[in-house]
């Protein structure tokens, strides 16, 4: 893979549960800040790029060094988002998504993401993350996504459901948040083509999508293989003020070192 490679940060300020997220406080900056810096502190060569429809996160964007892509106001997800971005720079090969309310995120995962990209140089492959669950109310929570790989770590089935059914439900406890555990915790990262991306829109849409609210199972459903990376990463997306306070009570800041 020696094309061009964008990391996008798709943000919008009207989410249904926390409008506003991306410009909430934590600690001493914005949420996007520090998703932003993450992505920024990639050691890999690539550009950093927040796509949004709102001119408040694109000011608070540029204060912090970032280059903005504007972009419709209507579209229904962060890939359809970044879909935009791709028709309009054919240039860029290969994108990655980074959620813009993750400010737990890793640099070192970004990497992971790129370097399966490189690995497989494959315009049809999506490459995604997962971690092992904390608990197993994780496990039963809808609000966590998960999701089961092949022995290859191609994605089978994401789900918000409790997957895969225990027979032994007194074993489960122990087994969901195991090294081996057959199930893994969804991390909302991914990497594709631009040219996936730019037939976005001309995807049938699936039945399964609809039904769990998860765009990636409508790219399953079209015959697309997603490589999951493993990350050890306690960190997920953050929905509402209540999950953004307990995520500043438990994090003090990334572990990796911003660049100027």
């Amino acid at each position: 893979m020696n094309g061009k490679i964008w990391i996008v940060i798709p943000a919008r300020f009207q989410a249904r549960r926390f409008p506003g997220k991306p410009l909430a406080r934590l600690h001493d900056k914005p949420m996007i800040a520090w998703v932003l810096e993450a992505c920024q502190a990639v050691k890999l060569p690539c550009e950093v790029v927040v796509a949004t429809d709102d001119q408040r996160i694109a000011e608070v964007v540029k204060e912090y060094g970032g280059r903005v892509e504007m972009t419709a106001a209507l579209h229904l997800s962060g890939t359809a988002r970044l879909a935009e971005v791709a028709q309009r720079n054919p240039q860029i090969e290969w994108f990655v998504n980074v959620q813009g309310d993750e400010p737990g995120i890793e640099p070192k995962l970004i990497e992971q993401v790129i370097e399966c990209l490189r690995q497989h140089s494959d315009p049809d492959l999506i490459v995604s993350a997962a971690t092992a669950l904390q608990n197993s109310a994780d496990y039963n929570s809808p609000h966590i996504v998960k999701v089961v790989t092949d022995l290859k770590g191609r994605a089978l089935y994401f789900s918000r459901a409790a997957i895969p059914f225990f027979q032994n439900k007194s074993a489960a406890d122990g087994v969901v948040t195991g090294d081996y555990s057959p199930v893994r915790q969804h991390i909302g990262i991914y990497g594709y083509s631009g040219a996936f991306l730019r037939r976005l829109n001309s995807l049938p849409p699936g039945k399964l999508a609809a039904v769990e609210n998860l765009e990636q199972l409508n790219w399953l459903e079209n015959g697309f293989a997603i490589e999951i990376v493993a990350c050890n990463s306690p960190w997920s997306g953050i929905d509402t003020p209540e999950e953004l306070e307990c995520f500043a009570a438990a994090w003090s800041g990334p572990g990796y070192a911003a660049e100027d």
